[in-house]
C-alpha cells in the first residue's frame, strides 16, 4: 500500500513540477509539455497493447484526467513545501494542510472513479485494471531517466 501511495504522490509530483514549468510559459520549451504527453502516451498505448481503435478512444480521456488531476492538485506543493520551510509551524498549519490534503485525496478518488467508468467503456475491463500499473511504470522509468541522466553530470 506504501508503494502504491509513493508511486502516485511521486507520479502527481513529477506530473505538477513538469506542468508547473509550462504553466509558466517556457519559451525556449513549449514542445516538452507535448513531448512529455506523447512519450507518457506511447508508453500507455504500446504496455496495453492498444489497438489503434482503443488508443484513438482511450488517450484522450486519459490525457483529460492527468489534466484534472493537475488542476486539482495545482498550488497543493507550493503550500506543503512554504510549510516544510516554514521555521516554526503551528499544529494548526499542519492540521490545516492535512485537512485539504485529505478532501484533494477524496475529490480526486471520485474523479478517477468518473474516469475509470468511462475508461471501461472503451476497453476491455482487464486494459482498464492494468492501465493504473502501466502508468507507474512510465513514471518509474521517467524517474531512472532522470537520475542517469544526473549521474552524467
Amino acid at each position: 500500500m506504501q508503494r502504491i501511495f509513493f508511486i502516485i504522490f511521486a507520479a502527481i509530483s513529477l506530473l505538477a513540477a513538469s506542468s508547473q514549468v509550462f504553466a509558466q510559459g517556457d519559451k525556449k520549451h513549449p514542445e516538452d509539455r507535448d513531448a512529455f504527453i506523447a512519450k507518457r502516451n506511447a508508453f500507455i498505448t504500446a504496455d496495453l497493447n492498444l489497438t489503434p481503435e482503443e488508443a484513438a478512444a482511450f488517450i484522450p480521456l486519459c490525457n483529460e484526467l492527468q489534466d484534472k488531476l493537475f488542476e486539482l492538485w495545482y498550488g497543493f506543493g507550493k503550500k506543503e513545501r512554504d510549510l516544510w520551510m516554514k521555521k516554526n509551524p503551528t499544529e494548526d498549519e499542519y492540521n490545516q494542510l492535512l485537512d485539504e490534503m485529505m478532501e484533494l485525496k477524496a475529490k480526486e478518488a471520485a474523479l478517477e472513479k468518473e474516469y475509470y467508468l468511462k475508461f471501461r467503456k472503451v476497453l476491455p475491463a482487464e486494459k482498464v485494471f492494468k492501465y493504473r500499473h502501466s502508468d507507474g511504470k512510465f513514471m518509474r522509468s521517467l524517474m531512472d531517466e532522470k537520475k542517469r541522466e544526473k549521474r552524467k553530470q
